[in-house]
């Protein structure tokens, strides 16, 4: 029941990210002081949280399929990319995600920011919507 639960939270995550991504330049103008929308302040919570839910989930499913580590299965590159992956964009995440609840402290240009924010909105859907569908496909 926990692995149907956590599969819908993931792909509901991955929809809301990916449409919220694509519709945003639609209805909000970027600005020095307001470069991005409101709503990002309400997913980035429930993001860091998936991203939790997916390396955990992903850990396990690779220690699972890591086996007698002769043969290198499907699930074993699989449940290998997920992990990796969500570590990956995790990483990128939290610094940016961080970087932009510390005024003042940056690492990098704003231009920057903006693009790893593009690159986590990209990748962060696919990896938690291949993870969802593993989840939901287990429970099922």
């Amino acid at each position: 029941m926990l692995n149907r639960i956590g599969g819908v939270f993931l792909i509901a995550m991955a929809v809301l990210i990916a449409v919220h991504t694509v519709i945003e330049p639609l209805y909000h103008t970027s600005e020095t002081g307001q470069p991005y929308s409101q709503v990002w302040e309400v997913l980035n919570p429930l993001m860091a949280l998936a991203l939790l839910l997916g390396i955990r989930t992903a850990y396990m499913h690779k220690r699972a399929a890591a086996g007698d580590g002769v043969t290198v299965t499907r699930a074993y590159l699989v449940s290998n990319t997920l992990f990796y992956g969500f570590l990956f964009v995790g990483i990128m995440f939290l610094w940016n995600w961080f970087t932009l609840l510390s005024p003042g402290y940056s690492a990098a240009g704003s231009d920057t920011n903006s693009l790893v924010w593009i690159l986590i909105d990209a990748a962060l859907p696919l990896l938690m919507g291949a993870m969802g569908s593993c989840m939901l496909t287990e429970a099922g």
